[in-house]
């Protein structure tokens, strides 16, 4: 699957609570009245500002998303009379949305709480002003419903390259990251790796928090990374373009006369490129595996080594048939 089809992924939803739970710290949202209705799902990522809604007109109306009352919402809503204002909340609140946030600070009309309560509809509050508020919200929002998976594999950034490291218990994977980490690599994740497809299709990587930013290492134990090498010497999450799979010599997936095609590996959708590098002893991995991500970078700028070193020989090839004729 490619990456433009990747987005067709199914996404997961979440509830307003867990909203409110990230939204306290990133909005500085607060709970304004409806608390009932904190396990009601928001279906939808998009946020709407309903301030077409509010005057009587629901055609196409997005009753799946989150509603965002700033200023222009709420000084419609204050120039109208209380029972004209009662009347067009309560059809507003009849569509059953997820929740209802205000900007700005803005004190909740009393007709809004009662009808909130009424409805179990959360009605949240936030100092921000609106625009920001609605960035904000639908990063969070993109970020909680984002499809997910864990793999078994070490994440770095090598030269500026997010890779992946993996293949069978054994064969090195987190001896060679270390490695690469004092070569100036960052480490991301250690065995296990979580994965999240993001809105523009791209898969990121990032460590499970409780394994986070330390590696286990064989005859040593459990190593706090930043503590040995420095804070530059870790990321909290990294895109992932290449996938490297330790095998031992005879054992790779690719036939011997292949070793050095570049295959691929699907996650979450998307096909992200895989090499296979052979294990053997005496064998620098650690140099093999950064000369990969450097290679995997040049073919990114359109420079492949194996049609240039191709097409020079078949070149060579043609004068030397040239020369004899």
């Amino acid at each position: 699957m490619s990456t433009s089809e990747a987005k067709s992924v199914k996404r997961t939803s979440v509830s307003v609570g867990t909203f409110l739970d990230v939204g306290g710290r990133d909005l500085s949202v607060e709970l304004v009245a409806g608390g009932k209705g904190l396990k009601r799902r928001i279906p939808e990522v998009a946020i709407n500002r309903p301030g077409l809604a509010l005057t009587g007109f629901y055609k196409s109306f997005p009753e799946h998303r989150i509603q965002v009352l700033g200023m222009a919402e709420y000084a419609y809503l204050l120039s109208l009379e209380a029972e004209e204002r009662s009347m067009r909340l309560r059809r507003f609140f009849e569509r059953k949305m997820p929740c209802v946030i205000l900007g700005r600070s803005k004190r909740p009309f009393p007709e809004l709480i009662e009808l909130a309560e009424e409805f179990r509809t959360p009605v949240l509050r936030s100092k921000m002003i609106t625009k920001h508020l609605i960035t904000a919200a639908t990063i969070i929002m993109e970020n909680l419903t984002a499809p997910r998976e864990k793999t078994q594999g070490t994440m770095l950034e090598i030269q500026g390259a997010g890779v992946l490291i993996e293949g069978k218990p054994g064969m090195g994977k987190s001896e060679t990251a270390l490695a690469l980490i004092r070569r100036g690599g960052a480490l991301v994740s250690d065995d296990v790796t979580a994965l999240r497809l993001d809105s523009a299709g791209a898969v990121m990587a990032s460590a499970v928090d409780v394994t986070r930013f330390h590696m286990e290492i064989r005859g040593v134990g459990i190593v706090h990374v930043p503590s040995l090498f420095g804070v530059a010497s870790v990321r909290g999450e990294k895109r992932l373009e290449l996938v490297v799979t330790l095998c031992k010599t005879g054992e790779c997936a690719l036939g011997a006369a292949d070793l050095y095609a570049h295959g691929s590996r699907t996650f979450l959708g998307v096909d992200i490129p895989r090499v296979h590098i052979p294990i053997a002893p005496g064998r620098d991995i650690a140099n093999v595996v950064e000369a990969a991500a450097l290679d995997h970078k040049l073919r990114m700028l359109g420079h492949n080594a194996e049609k240039e070193l191709d097409e020079n020989l078949m070149a060579l090839l043609q004068r030397g048939r040239n020369g004899s004729e």
